[in-house]
């Protein structure tokens, strides 16, 4: 043997100190085994969850760990059960009757490897599988888009469609830049599980073909599309969908066609058609527009049968609200209005009328704004904001369910917002009109109102951290104090940062349910919104948003903390701790 290599190799000892030993732990937690008359070497943790292999017992070839009876292939290192990941195997060679190792592995575990073993993770639904691959990825230094499109892509070929698990994996994604290196891992390893969990099992989505004809123009296609959808025929909007793509049609024309057909009836299925709808334009922005037909074909599932508001009771007793809500948008369409930047308009006045009991008001406020020349994105961005007042105000004696309906209108407004920044169609606009009835809708949840945090004396300033808020957070239903703690922190100058990180914590270290995931991102979205002002009212919102996202959390936990367990166990794997030790 070249003295070189010698040098770089590992002496694993004589063959004969190996077979009367059966094995050996040599240097680099490096296990070699003496096998039918064979020389072996493979990590010795094991991979599923770091037990050391060279305790466990090897027969017929097969090493299997004692811990959870994981098996490997003692030559390969590959393991039979997909629940544990191929443990690394080492080149061996013999001279002179003493053992060498090469303590490189022979398969070095590279960015396509783990993105393989995700993919694995998710078809599987197998969490600790997702967390393992997820860390590897992060750790090199991955971009979490290119990790989650890995998700997206496994989600919308299935023929459950979009679901919950897609719409937080986006969300998710929307709240890295905000969090810390564990945030960011459990921010992936939430958004995936929950993709595997709503996804995995079913079957395909196979695409329907395109029209043969070339020679149909966008509105045309697009007034087809709308039809479908009126009629609930979701294969032929199915193939208009395609045929638009196909012909050319970019992400924004594609957007404004679905959503002009998604507004068509009044705040669909609880507001979630229009938010799943802005979650899935997002998600195709993260994958790319080669993906346009898989990704945003998902959705016309949930076209099939969805609720429309406007049938239902309460929108249309004691007072009717759908025919002067038709009525406006009849109004502004004969007008063919066009927005005027920089309108001036008192939005304090807008916000309170948002609040009143008066909804009749509301529509014919909305509707001169909007004649004046108003912002439509400007105009849902306070319709979000009060439906976060509605968050802020909403009391714990209400039953808990009820969060949720608040919830609802949140989001549903937060994605009508993000919609309206990018898109000129004035078809949109009514549901700007939609969500305002919603907030109208919801005033009973604030009845009583829940006070507003107070002013906390300056002694107290000592004892606000955000470590504060989680150790808070580790008890339940602390909604008022909760939100006292952030309003005092916000009142006192502190970083903002450490706060949204430590609310993206709050979230992350739960089994949250949905809305949950929903809440936060659509606040931290909104938050930044504001943010880009500071004069008095901006101000206010910015406190409203993050208050209303604490209360939110503060509701709903803690809870069991099962899945984030898991991430925080394939990291400490990574990083060679020893778990069994514990």
């Amino acid at each position: 043997m070249n003295m070189n290599r010698t040098a770089e190799w590992i002496k694993a000892g004589s063959i004969q100190e190996l077979k009367e030993k059966g094995s050996a732990v040599i240097k680099g937690g490096i296990a070699v085994f003496s096998h039918e008359e064979g020389i072996f070497a493979v990590d010795n943790r094991c991979p599923h969850l770091g037990f050391p292999l060279h305790m466990g017992s090897l027969c017929d070839g097969i090493l299997t760990c004692h811990w959870h009876h994981a098996r490997f292939d003692v030559c390969s290192g590959g393991t039979l059960d997909p629940w544990a990941d191929d443990v690394p195997s080492y080149e061996v060679r013999i001279e002179d009757e003493i053992v060498w190792v090469n303590p490189q592995p022979r398969t070095a575990n590279h960015i396509q490897k783990y993105k393989d073993r995700l993919m694995e993770g998710l078809e599987q639904n197998i969490s600790i599988v997702i967390a393992k691959a997820v860390v590897g990825l992060v750790e090199a230094n991955v971009p979490e888009a290119e990790i989650a499109a890995v998700g997206i892509d496994f989600g919308t070929r299935s023929s459950s469609g979009w679901n919950a698990g897609l719409t937080i994996l986006t969300a998710m994604v929307g709240i890295i830049p905000k969090l810390d290196k564990t945030g960011r891992i459990l921010a992936l390893y939430q958004g995936l599980v929950h993709v595997a969990r709503g996804s995995s099992g079913r079957g395909i989505h196979y695409l329907l073909g395109p029209l043969p004809s070339a020679d149909v123009s966008f509105d045309r296609l697009a007034g087809w599309y709308r039809n479908c959808i009126e009629v609930r025929d979701t294969q032929g909007a199915e193939k208009l969908l395609i045929t638009a793509i196909d012909k050319g049609m970019t992400p924004e024309q594609l957007a404004d066609m679905m959503l002009v057909a998604a507004t068509d009836h009044f705040y669909l299925d609880g507001g979630h058609v229009f938010d799943f709808h802005n979650k899935a334009f997002e998600a195709l922005a993260l994958v790319g527009p080669d993906r346009a037909k898989q990704v945003l074909t998902s959705l016309l599932h949930m076209m099939g049968n969805p609720s429309r508001s406007e049938e239902q009771h309460h929108w249309q007793a004691p007072i009717n609200l759908v025919e002067p809500v038709q009525e406006a948008v009849q109004a502004l369409a004969n007008a063919n209005v066009k927005a005027v930047p920089g309108l001036s308009i008192d939005e304090n006045e807008v916000l309170q009328q948002l609040l009143s009991e008066e909804p009749l008001e509301t529509v014919t406020l909305l509707k001169e704004l909007l004649l004046a020349g108003a912002s439509p994105a400007r105009l849902a961005q306070l319709v979000a904001l009060a439906a976060a007042e509605r968050i802020v105000r909403f009391h714990t004696q209400n039953d808990h369910r009820d969060w949720v309906a608040v919830l609802h209108t949140f989001t549903y407004s937060h994605a009508l917002h993000v919609r309206l920044q990018k898109s000129e169609e004035p078809l949109q606009n009514r549901a700007i009109f939609h969500g305002a009835m919603s907030v109208y809708l919801d005033r009973f949840l604030n009845v009583p109102a829940a006070k507003r945090p107070k002013e906390a004396s300056v002694a107290a300033d000592s004892a606000i951290g955000t470590e504060q808020l989680l150790q808070l957070l580790d008890q339940r239903q602390q909604v008022d104090r909760a939100a006292q703690l952030v309003y005092d922190y916000t009142q006192r100058g502190r970083a903002i940062e450490p706060l949204l990180n430590t609310l993206g914590h709050a979230l992350l270290r739960e089994d949250a349910e949905f809305h949950t995931f929903q809440m936060v991102e659509a606040a931290f979205a909104e938050y930044d919104q504001w943010c880009v002002r500071e004069d008095e009212f901006a101000l206010r919102a910015q406190e409203t948003i993050l208050l209303a996202c604490t209360r939110y959390l503060a509701a709903h936990a803690p809870t069991a903390r099962e899945l984030p367990h898991t991430a925080h166990i394939a990291w400490r794997l990574h990083r060679g701790e020893r778990l069994f030790e514990e």
